[in-house]
C-alpha cells in the first residue's frame, strides 16, 4: 500500500525552487546552474528535503540556530551606560 507522495520535496519547496531559478535565469545565469543554485538555496533554508517521520511543527522550525546574537536595543544600551542616554527635560 502506498504511503503518500514519492517526491523528496514538498510542493511548497518545489514552488520556491522554481521561483528562485526563474530569478537567476532573468539575471543571465544558465538554466542548469540556476536550478542547481535554486535547490541549494531551498536546502539551505529548509534543511534539506522532506524528512521521514518529521511532524509539521518540526518541518516549519529553523534548520539551525543562528550563531550571532541579536543586537541590543538602544534602550538596553542606555540602561547599562547611563552617559549614552539622552537628557530628557522635565516640565
Amino acid at each position: 500500500m502506498p504511503r503518500g507522495a514519492e517526491s523528496k520535496y514538498t510542493d511548497k519547496q518545489e514552488r520556491k525552487a522554481d521561483h528562485i531559478a526563474e530569478g537567476y535565469e532573468k539575471r543571465g545565469v544558465g538554466k542548469k546552474e540556476a536550478e542547481r543554485r535554486a535547490w541549494a538555496t531551498v536546502n539551505k533554508d529548509d534543511g534539506g528535503g522532506r524528512m521521514p517521520g518529521r511532524s509539521r511543527v518540526a518541518e516549519n522550525a529553523p534548520a539551525v540556530q543562528p550563531l550571532t546574537r541579536a543586537r541590543p536595543t538602544p534602550d538596553a544600551v542606555h540602561r547599562h551606560v547611563p552617559e549614552l542616554a539622552l537628557a530628557i527635560p522635565t516640565a
